[in-house]
């Protein structure tokens, strides 16, 4: 058996931190996105268990143990006892450490395709529960689509999206630790205007008002990387002269993203911003994280 899979990237509609778990954690509350844009894996049946990367950013993954595709892999076979191995290859499109979930959507497609690959027959739940221990992004790209995202982002509530809504994205400048951005939040703190209104935003989203969702989007994160990258804080100006209806940083960065009324306005903004971005993208929702066909 040979599997084709679409590894799709996530965008943050809204991202605020809410308080410190007791595990030390932040405790957060988020709106997330799964969008076209995505890493393609193909694997099939062999006798050991090898990765191979190509494509934009790839130099930039590592192809040893550490990487996300691997230890979803050896998760999975530890989980389960299963020995089986699978020859794959992943090929790079969602930006490297740009806060899009490029390695945690990889891992949950490997989970999602081994799982059929090997024939191993377990359901969503206890693959979110595997992939929570490789990364807190992993079960939302398992499970998809429009999550209200809670916890450290396992908490995941569907939350309805009434119709799909085109966007631009991409990484205007080098990317960011993740670890770093928190570690300066915390310095920091956090303004209450720089908190996003989760429930105006999802509101928006069920009911398909593109123009109040942009007035809601927010991220707590933004301010640090932005000090830490401005050329976020002029991709984001960039974009909202182009027309978008709400501009924001997605994850802890630093790829950012802009949403339009309209497919026709989002693909003529597309068309404007790549003449100065050459990695912008147009893409637009996705229901769900990973999409699986036999090849």
């Amino acid at each position: 058996m040979k599997l084709r899979i679409q590894a799709r990237a996530k965008v943050n509609w809204t991202l605020d931190v809410v308080g410190v778990l007791p595990n030390g954690y932040h405790d957060l509350d988020m709106l997330m996105q799964s969008v076209t844009l995505c890493d393609q894996i193909t694997i099939e049946d062999a006798d050991d268990l090898t990765l191979t990367i190509r494509g934009q950013g790839g130099s930039f993954v590592p192809a040893d143990d550490t990487n996300l595709v691997l230890r979803a892999a050896n998760a999975l076979r530890e989980q389960t006892g299963c020995r089986k191995g699978a020859r794959m290859m992943l090929r790079k499109y969602i930006p490297v450490a740009a806060g899009m979930g490029g390695g945690s959507s990889d891992a949950a497609a490997a989970l999602k395709g081994l799982n059929v690959l090997w024939g191993l027959g377990l359901g969503d739940d206890e693959l979110e529960r595997i992939g929570l221990t490789i990364g807190a992004d992993v079960p939302f790209c398992i499970r998809g689509g429009l999550q209200r995202a809670q916890g450290v982002g396992e908490r995941l509530t569907p939350v309805p999206l009434k119709r799909p809504l085109y966007l631009v994205a991409f990484q205007p400048c080098r990317g960011l630790s993740t670890k770093e951005v928190f570690t300066a939040l915390h310095e920091d703190g956090i303004r209450d205007e720089d908190r996003p209104d989760n429930e105006a935003a999802q509101r928006a989203l069920a009911a398909g008002d593109v123009r109040l969702l942009g007035r809601s989007l927010g991220n707590v994160l933004e301010p640090v990387s932005r000090r830490m990258r401005p050329d976020i804080d002029k991709a984001i100006r960039d974009i909202e002269a182009s027309g978008a209806v709400g501009a924001r940083m997605t994850g802890s960065g630093s790829a950012v993203f802009g949403v339009y009324l309209h497919a026709g306005a989002c693909r003529k903004a597309a068309q404007e911003l790549a003449k100065t971005y050459p990695t912008c993208r147009m893409m637009r929702t996705a229901e769900c994280g990973v999409l699986i066909e036999e090849v």
